[in-house]
Formats: structure tokens, C-alpha cells, sequence
């Protein structure tokens, strides 16, 4: 199926560096086509140079997990880049041998670590450290076997560029940009991360990751907050954690929960690919059927199920922690293809986007503090957040106090149509930049079709803002940014780095 929408006038206005265009003008002629196997395969095709932007999203993130493996998603995102029985090694069948060694020591050592856990069983500190000993020991022959970073070396002496990957708590994306003569080799590569990925060096990579969490989450007070937030005010949501997942998790996951979840959810038919540049549609049609095609179709998986109740009251959270003092507040808001998304959209760049917001002329100017403030756009119900650091000697009370002030005078006076107009012009613009490249195309198209279930509403989302009134911004207000519906994460340093000292519990 192809949907007309022009491709050289968007260029053409790009290189004179137009900084807006109505969402309508647009012109994307994208392609599609469903494999046998299930995978969505999309093409935009843009000569403008020999060169093409690849793009592979599969549908799982966070919202996938639970307790016990919470941060898989992303801890395979590293794994995937580790190769495959033929990409990786030299050996695989002496690998695999050490790696199956490794794994029955990573069973015993979790037994020890359990009896360890709970204090009662006997466990043994000195029986659990020979366990570590031993497994680096194995850990160290199988290098002997690992050809580091020959997927990244392959791509480029091929003429690869911008090789990576991210995780989020809605999915997983891949992507690389190649000379669009390599067509064929990417299908290759990519597809035999599909269908013959080995969790080669795992339990070391399992190390990084929870380094990564430390470095990312346990020292930064944005880190801090932000876990606070979403574990406090998602108490029974797919977003209870974040993508990098618990720490004890990250410790403890075995390769073979992760290798069942990787079966699960890593399949074609959970997956989008998305080519942008010189290329023919039919010809990736063909070289996808051919490579990611000959993947076997799994069952669909499991279905996320799990949500909030009604929040029925204001939830408040105090974290210590030695940084300057600040708050994250979220509101509950639906998900993406609901109706009010887009209100509260233009409703947070009223709020906070740019000079003449009005966070900005009334908090910011008057150094009160700096505050911004995000809707997201999700598969599931999520938040809206508001982001809080006073200036000076000014305290989080004060600026949460003005920041209540300007919510509550949207629910109260109408936003002129000016400020609407305006926010648009520059939704527009940085619509049209994303745009810019091949690789921007290739993302926004496969994150909207794995969000939204389908691309096109990255279209048709533009006009759905563009018939925005001041009355849907005080309606979305009213409904959604209430006290019963917020929750309020506040960073306070403890009493031992000159904060104020928490009270004392009462006998």
C-alpha cells in the first residue's frame, strides 16, 4: 500500500531553511508492506544521495517486564550487540561449551546468594566469592573465543555510521545509517540478530549495566527524583520502573529468563523495520522477505493488562539526598490516540516552551527558579510532569506555590489565541527539523507506527493540535491537572550535608 504525500518539496524547503510549515504540506511518500511473517516493513525513498537511514523498533520496553526482570529490554539492547552462532566468535561450538559452564556456576551462585538473602539457610560469603572466582576464571577462556565489536567493525568498513540503539519503557529501537548499496547486508545482519543471538558475554554485561544504573540513577538527583516519581505515582502500572530496571534485578537476572524473554517479544511479527534514502520499495520489499522473511512467526506475546486505579488523593514523597533541593510533579494523563493528548501537549509549551512562556515571564524572569513542564506520548496511560529547582535563596515551596498559581489560572482564565497560534508556528518548525534527515524520518516514522499503530498519525496528529480551542486547554486543565490527581516528589538534603533534620518519630 502506498500513501502520497511528496518528498522534493520538504527537501526543497529545507535547504532554504524554512522554519515552519503547516503539518498538511508535509510530504512523505511512504510505502508499506506486511511480511509473511508479520514484520511491518516501511520505505521512504529519497535520491537525493546514495546513502540510506535503517531503523528496526520492536515492540517491548519496560511495560513488558515484571519484577524479578525488570531492566531486560534494555539489558538485551547491549546484548544484541555482542553477535550472533556466526557473527562475534570464532569458535561457536567451544563458546558454547563455557558459556553452558558459566551458566550452571551462575545457578549455584544464585541458590548461595538466596540462602545469603534470607538469613536463615546457611548460606556461605566465602562459598559465594570461590562461585564469583570460578566464573571469571571461565569468563576469561571464553574471550579467548569473542571477536569484540564485529557487528559495529562490519558496518563500518562498509561505511556505516551512527550504529546504536535505545530503550525505553514503550520499546526498543536499532538503527544505522549505510551507503544504500549495503541494503542487502543490513538485511543480513540485522535479521541474524533476530534469529541467532547469543548471550555471549553475559554475566559481565550484566556488571556494565548496573554500573550504568549507578552512574545514571543512584548518584544524580535527576535520576533519583524521576525513579521516585514514577514508582510513587504508578502503583500498579506498566511504568512502575524505569527502563534500566531495579538494581537487585539487574544483579540477579539469569541468561535464561532473559533468553526466554528475548524468544518472546524479539519476534517479526513484534517488529517495524523502516528504510529511508536511495532505494527502490519493491527492492527492500524483496531483500526483507528474503532475509527477515525466513524468520519462523511466534505466537503474539502477552498482553499488558495491568493499570492504575484512580488516584483519590495527593501523594507525597521526600527523598535526602546531598544535592541542591528540587521536585518533580506528575499528573495522570492518557494515552496516545486519546483526545485530550494533544491539548495537554500545547498546554505544557504554553506553560514552558520558550522565552514567552508563561513559566518563563513569571517564574523564571522573577528568579524564582527554573521550571519546565512535558506531556507525554505513550502507549499507556502516563504523566504529566512539571520539573521544579528554585534559584537563589528561594525555596521548593515558594516556586511549587507559583507553579500551582500558573496551572490554576488556565482552569480559570482562557489562553488568547495568540498563545495557541504562536505554540503551533513553532510545533510546526521543529516538526519540520525532525524531518531534516534521513535518519529523523526513519525514527518518527517507526516510533509513531509502534506507538500509535500507525505512522500516519504523525500527520494527522498536527491537525489534530491545529483545531485546539482556549476552552479544551481549560478543559484538560480542570480534568487532569488537579490535586487529587498529582503526585509530588521533593529532593531535600539530609540533616549530615546542612539540611534540615528530619523529625523524630514519636515512642
Amino acid at each position: 500500500m502506498k500513501h502520497k504525500i511528496s518528498l522534493a518539496a520538504l527537501v526543497g524547503l529545507l535547504l532554504l531553511c524554512q522554519m515552519a510549515w503547516a503539518a498538511d504540506d508535509i510530504n512523505l511518500d511512504v510505502t508499506e508492506k506486511t511480511l509473511s511473517n508479520g514484520m511491518q516493513i516501511l520505505v521512504v525513498e529519497n535520491h537525493m544521495a546514495p546513502v540510506m537511514s535503517t531503523f528496526v523498533r520492536f515492540k517491548v520496553g519496560g511495560v513488558n517486564e515484571h519484577t524479578g526482570i525488570s531492566g531486560t529490554s534494555h539489558l538485551l539492547e547491549h546484548m544484541l550487540f555482542k553477535g550472533t552462532k556466526i557473527i562475534g566468535t570464532t569458535d561457536y561450538a567451544a563458546e558454547s561449551v563455557l558459556m553452558k559452564k558459566i551458566d550452571s556456576l551462575a545457578a549455584l551462585l544464585r541458590d548461595e546468594k538466596g540462602k545469603l538473602h534470607s538469613k536463615l539457610l546457611g548460606g556461605s560469603e566465602e562459598r559465594a566469592k570461590a562461585l564469583r572466582d570460578e566464573i571469571a576464571k571461565v569468563q576469561a577462556e571464553e574471550t579467548k573465543y569473542v571477536i569484540k565489536d564485529e557487528l559495529w567493525g562490519t558496518y563500518l568498513k562498509n561505511g556505516g555510521s551512527g550504529l546504536n540503539a535505545s530503550t525505553s519503557a514503550d520499546g526498543t529501537q536499532y538503527y544505522v545509517s549505510l551507503p544504500s548499496n549495503r541494503l542487502e547486508l543490513w538485511a543480513f545482519l540485522e535479521s541474524d540478530r533476530i534469529a541467532n543471538l547469543q548471550l555471549r558475554e553475559f554475566y559481565s554485561e550484566r556488571d556494565v549495566v548496573r554500573e550504568e544504573r549507578r552512574r545514571s540513577y543512584e548518584t544524580q538527583p535527576n535520576g533519583r527524583l524521576q525513579e521516585a516519581l514514577i514508582a510513587s505515582a504508578n502503583w500498579s502500572s506498566p511504568y512502575a520502573w524505569s527502563a534500566i530496571g531495579w538494581a537487585s534485578d539487574i544483579e540477579n537476572v539469569m541468561r535464561e529468563d532473559v533468553e526466554h524473554y528475548f524468544h518472546t517479544y524479539y519476534s517479526p511479527s513484534n517488529a517495524i523495520a523502516v528504510v529511508v534514502g536511495d532505494v527502490k520499495a519493491d527492492d527492500v520489499f524483496a531483500i526483507c522477505e528474503k532475509y527477515f522473511g525466513k524468520v519462523p512467526a511466534t505466537p503474539a506475546p502477552p498482553p499488558v493488562l495491568t493499570d492504575n486505579g484512580p488516584q483519590m488523593g495527593e501523594r507525597k514523597i521526600e527523598i535526602e539526598f546531598d544535592a541542591n533541593p528540587s521536585a518533580l510533579i506528575g499528573w495522570h494523563m492518557p494515552e496516545a490516540g486519546q483526545a485530550d493528548v494533544a491539548p495537554l501537549d500545547l498546554l505544557s509549551d504554553i506553560l514552558s516552551a520558550g522565552r514567552t512562556s508563561r513559566f518563563y515571564k513569571n517564574i523564571m524572569e522573577k528568579k524564582l527558579g527554573q521550571v519546565s513542564a512535558s506531556s507525554s506520548f505513550s502507549r499507556f496511560p502516563s504523566l504529566f510532569t512539571c520539573r521544579v529547582m528554585p534559584m537563589g535563596n528561594h525555596t521548593v515551596d515558594e516556586v511549587l506555590t507559583a507553579v500551582y498559581a500558573e496551572i490554576d489560572r488556565l482552569k480559570t482564565e482562557p489562553v488568547t489565541q495568540a498563545e495557541i497560534d504562536k505554540i503551533l508556528a513553532q510545533t510546526d518548525a521543529d516538526f519540520v527539523r525532525s524531518l531534516a534527515s534521513n535518519n529523523g524520518i526513519a525514527f518518527r516514522l517507526g516510533d509513531m507506527q509502534a506507538v500509535a499503530g500507525n505512522w500516519h498519525y504523525l500527520l494527522d496528529y498536527r491537525q489534530e493540535m491545529k483545531k485546539i480551542t482556549p476552552a479544551d486547554i481549560m478543559r484538560v486543565a480542570k480534568t487532569y491537572l488537579t490535586k487529587t490527581n498529582r503526585t509530588v516528589v521533593t529532593l531535600v538534603k539530609p540533616a549530615s550535608a546542612g539540611g534540615d533534620a528530619a523529625p523524630k518519630a514519636g515512642l
